[in-house]
């Protein structure tokens, strides 16, 4: 799945998975075991865990310096195709239901996550469906 894409596309891939991870202010043990296993999974390997460890504390550290919107709008400029938006968007709905639950905040996320991706909100819906755990 990411064998053509650049680092910083794959990179941008990670940090929306961890800011559908932190939406709900929680950012438990079970969300960080799949979000690891998430990312390892998606890169294929090409990613060592030392790597998703850095790419996770500068998410993290992105995040405090510059907020939820800012950090989404990096995540767009990195992503300039629409497949690859849905691709994130799907990445972030998947790590929102890890822990069987999708909160009200986690959907207002995954809402504004689309608008952000300029992916239409019923698209969303039809991905929010399709993911999450019934």
């Amino acid at each position: 799945m990411v064998q053509g894409l650049s680092n910083a596309k794959l990179e941008a891939l990670v940090e929306m998975m961890f800011l559908a991870a932190s939406a709900d202010g929680d950012f438990s043990d079970v969300e960080r075991e799949h979000f690891m296993n998430s990312v390892q999974s998606l890169t294929s390997g090409r990613l060592e865990k030392s790597q998703v460890e850095g790419l996770l504390q500068q998410a993290i550290e992105d995040l405090a310096a510059s907020g939820r919107e800012a950090r989404l709008s990096a995540v767009k400029e990195r992503l300039p195709d629409p497949g690859a938006r849905k691709v994130a968007l799907s990445l972030a709905i998947q790590v929102t239901a890890a822990d069987g639950i999708i909160r009200t905040s986690e959907r207002e996320l995954i809402m504004q996550t689309a608008e952000a991706l300029e992916i239409e909100a019923d698209v969303a819906a039809d991905l929010v469906k399709k993911l999450a755990p019934k």
